[in-house]
């Protein structure tokens, strides 16, 4: 009599044996990374053991995280043809990509001339330009999760910095020292082979829902709204399908008399012609009726529903739905365009610009605290030229007020070159009173 066979199924630590192997081959890579021996680096993913998964953790891993209940995958490419998702995700990312990035000094907080500037306003690196590199970093965040970009160093122990370079979230693992718990990144470029980047190298952005114990984001496309897309993409679908199919619904004839050959020949040709693409009118005779056999897109509510995920997919991304062209309601976000702009820096873009600021500067100087950079909004909140006007006017000092700013912090406000000739009025104004010489 046979025995039946025992599975081990105890769980025991995977070592990245590749990856060790690959650093011991590099000069230097094992100290750049900061690991020593092989046992000490535990990937993320699909070089770790982990239990207690929850449902969606498994669905993910098995693939089916991306199906929805429309039959339709949803994922950062199909996300991609549905105009609101795209509207959303131009708006987003291009408004960012504009702002301008400055440097500015402690403690007084006023703009300083800084090497950085050029690379976070001009050229990020020798094949992006700034603003093309600020768009693939946020894009990736607002696609999959999270946002990757690796800071370039003049040599492997320099702490300056020349330039950054945006990844693709799927090309970049965490990884984790089982010793320290210090964390790691792996690179895998398209072209090349991986490489290890320590913590203080690569710029992570993280979104709602981020784990510590993977360093991992969920993807807004494929958790929240991910149902809103599917339909969408379903609707889309219906619409193209019902339109190539000459806009008319499904249909059956019935009659209760009984057709002979004749009618049967002459109905069977009409319906021929009219498949062919001819619009003559399909002649009935022996008591035919038609019969509608699908229901028609008014009484499926097909608009409205696809008025309502347009709502739905801006709900998550935070955007007001006229901004991407949503003109069905009034807008609660303000009348005027500055009051507009104000809101939708406020409760659109500074969730994303917060921890891009934090996030550089945590990085770019680790120890000192002299120096900052954050974006400038000032662009998106500016009021129409008499508001300006006036605005300066106070602040300048008007009527015998204090004045608060001088006219080089005014024209630099205006983008216009300082001039040392113009000077305020002493007085504070024709109705200011000269100051009294027996008073001091």
């Amino acid at each position: 009599m046979r025995s039946a066979a025992v599975l081990d199924l105890q769980a025991r630590s995977h070592q990245a044996g590749a990856l060790m192997t690959w650093l011991a081959s590099r000069p230097g890579g094992t100290e750049r990374a900061g690991v020593g021996p092989a046992a000490n680096v535990v990937a993320v993913g699909d070089n770790a053991t982990r239990s207690n998964l929850t449902l969606s953790e498994l669905a993910g891993i098995l693939g089916s995280a991306s199906n929805t209940q429309s039959g339709l995958p949803v994922t950062a490419d199909t996300a991609m043809r549905v105009s609101t998702v795209y509207g959303c995700v131009s708006l987003i990312t291009g408004a960012i990509a504009t702002l301008p990035f400055h440097v500015y000094e402690r403690p007084n907080g006023g703009q300083v001339e800084h090497d950085y500037w050029w690379m976070f306003n001009e050229q990020a690196n020798e094949d992006m330009t700034a603003a093309t590199a600020w768009e693939y970093l946020v894009a990736g965040k607002l696609f999959y999760g999270d946002g990757f970009a690796e800071l370039l160093r003049p040599s492997r122990v320099s702490s300056r910095v020349i330039g950054w370079k945006p990844h693709h979230p799927l090309a970049v693992t965490p990884l984790r020292d089982s010793n320290n718990g210090q964390w790691y990144w792996r690179v895998q470029p398209n072209r090349g082979e991986a490489y290890t980047l320590d913590w203080a190298d690569i710029v992570h952005l993280p979104s709602l829902g981020f784990d510590p114990d993977c360093m991992l984001s969920p993807s807004a496309i494929t958790y929240a709204a991910r149902e809103a897309i599917g339909t969408a993409l379903a609707g889309e679908r219906y619409h193209a399908q019902f339109f190539n199919g000459g806009a008319t619904f499904d249909y059956a004839l019935k009659t209760a008399s009984k057709l002979d050959k004749d009618q049967i020949d002459g109905l069977i040709q009409s319906l021929r012609a009219r498949t062919a693409g001819s619009r003559s009118p399909l002649i009935l005779s022996g008591g035919l009726e038609p019969a509608q056999l699908s229901v028609n897109p008014k009484d499926a509510e097909i608009l409205s529903t696809r008025l309502f995920t347009v709502e739905e997919i801006c709900r998550i991304f935070g955007v007001p739905p006229h901004m991407v062209g949503h003109t069905e309601k009034n807008s609660s976000w303000g009348t005027g365009m500055e009051q507009q702009g104000t809101n939708f820096v406020r409760y659109t873009l500074l969730r994303h610009l917060n921890p891009i600021a934090q996030e550089l500067n945590r990085k770019l100087w680790p120890t000192r605290q002299r120096y900052y950079v954050k974006h400038d909004t000032n662009e998106l909140v500016r009021g129409d030229i008499k508001t300006r006007f006036e605005a300066y006017r106070i602040a300048l000092g008007r009527a015998g007020e204090q004045p608060w700013m001088d006219v080089s912090e005014v024209r630099r406000l205006e983008r216009l070159a300082g001039d040392k000739s113009l000077n305020p009025n002493p007085t504070g104004g024709a109705g200011a009173q000269p100051p009294d010489p027996a008073a001091g």
